[in-house]
């Protein structure tokens, strides 16, 4: 209300200048017929709020209620949850309509940007912008998309940083004529229209990396994937037996069950569940003990070059390794120590085994806990793996190595195009609103006027 009293005392050409964002304060410069003025001048501006959560009824209506996770950087035709009239009446929800642009202010999605498809209501965290006539709403998305990391940046906070509609509303903004905003808006939706295929075609292979990996696994233990070599050795599936963990391995252990204190000189590396990845030990962000720590939870765990580690609690139980490391280290109880008979079984066989989906889902199906859920020692054990002979076994080996090596190396060519393509779009977006995308004429009349209008 201030400001409005404020802008009614200037003058037309005051309330322009007002508008305009001085020279000194330019984030680059534009083309001639261009304007810098902020993003409370091209739109109104809102935001939304949460109907009680104490009473159940206002969340089982038929009004669409958008969160900021919902904010997907297109538009938004449905919502998780809907609200009811009666909920707008009793919050500061307020219902926006079609092709309003949306941006997330709070937390780890501010900069986050949605187009309504649908009249909706949103919550606090969004900020909501119903454009002027000077600007076409496209523009605006296209252009808050541009400005995430700006945005971010801007956020104030500690862990869970914010922005405020006033921060968005006094951003810079760069304003062509509203011919030139169509122009771009159809160059960018043509680019990315081409980029998308793209995407989609990379993002499948990504996708679809766990589905191969685990059809090439049950090939594997099922005999399949050795039916060539075994016609070739003239051998059939007599060597192919059912049998106990227990029965193949010369010990299975953990480690420590009481987590130690960290020591500032430890020379001993102790290996937690975070550590073990499918390819290996990850050492990135390993812990070290002392000596006195180590060979207090070594005693227990005792673990060996070529034994395989085996993560039996928690969210990631299931993922198998085998220790390639020859220098002691200790380990947390999360991590078993499976140390296979070499007389009847491979460990980069075990491993692969355990990593395969039929063995992970026996092995979660038997975890018991409720804030934790852990795979106990015995169940381990009385578990079954199905081996063959220790000559099919390192022909399997071989040939997992060898197709999940080719599928790796397709799934990080994909994601490098994913990453390519999202540099790109940053690229065409960073010079389309500096007037660098060719469309610009500049002998049409300059946006300032189009501002002068919409501020009058």
């Amino acid at each position: 209300m201030a400001r409005a009293k404020k802008e009614a005392a200037l003058t037309p050409e005051e309330r322009l200048q007002a508008a305009l964002v001085p020279d000194w304060e330019w984030p680059y410069k534009l083309p001639e017929n261009w304007c810098w003025t902020r993003m409370q001048e091209i739109a109104q501006w809102g935001s939304g709020g949460t109907p009680s959560r104490k009473v159940s009824e206002y969340y089982n209506g038929d009004i669409y209620w958008v969160k900021t996770g919902e904010l997907n950087d297109d538009y938004i035709f449905e919502t998780e949850e809907h609200i009811t009239q009666e909920a707008i009446s009793h919050s500061s929800a307020k219902i926006y309509p079609t092709d309003t642009v949306v941006i997330a202010m709070y937390g780890a999605t501010i900069g986050k940007v949605g187009i309504l498809g649908i009249p909706a209501a949103t919550n606090q965290a969004c900020a909501c912008a119903i454009v002027k006539p000077s600007t076409d709403y496209k523009y605006l998305f296209y252009y808050a998309q541009s400005q995430k990391d700006d945005f971010i940046k801007k956020g104030k906070g500690g862990a869970q940083p914010n922005i405020s509609q006033e921060i968005i509303k006094f951003h810079q903004f760069p304003l062509p004529p509203l011919a030139e905003q169509h122009r771009i808006v159809d160059r960018i939706e043509s680019l990315f229209a081409k980029l998308d295929e793209a995407k989609e075609k990379a993002q499948a292979v990504v996708d679809s990396f766990e589905t191969r990996k685990a059809a090439i696994l049950h090939k594997a233990f099922t005999g399949e994937l050795t039916a060539k070599w075994r016609e070739e050795h003239g051998v059939g599936m007599e060597s192919w037996r059912t049998i106990s963990f227990k029965d193949v391995c010369k010990k299975i252990t953990d480690g420590t069950h009481h987590s130690p204190i960290n020591t500032e000189n430890g020379e001993y590396m102790y290996i937690t569940a975070k550590n073990i990845k499918e390819n290996g030990i990850d050492l990135a962000n390993v812990t070290f003990v002392s000596k006195d720590v180590h060979e207090e939870i070594y005693s227990r765990c005792d673990v060996q070059y070529g034994d395989v580690l085996y993560i039996k609690d928690g969210a990631t139980t299931g993922i198998a390794t085998v220790n390639t490391i020859k220098k002691p280290f200790s380990l947390l109880s999360s991590v078993a120590v499976l140390r296979p008979d070499k007389k009847q079984i491979l460990s980069e066989y075990m491993a692969y085994n355990l990593n395969s989906s039929k063995t992970k889902t026996m092995m979660i199906n038997s975890m018991s806990g409720n804030a934790i859920t852990r795979l106990t020692l015995s169940k381990i054990k009385a578990a079954s793996i199905t081996i063959c002979s220790l000559d099919e076994q390192g022909e399997i080996v071989h040939l997992i190595d060898n197709l999940l090596g080719k599928e790796q190396q397709a799934k990080e060519a994909a994601e490098v195009v994913l990453e390519r393509i999202n540099l790109m779009k940053k690229s065409i977006l960073a010079r389309t609103f500096r007037g660098e995308l060719g469309t610009n004429d500049p002998s049409e009349e300059s946006a300032v006027k189009l501002l002068k209008q919409v501020i009058e």
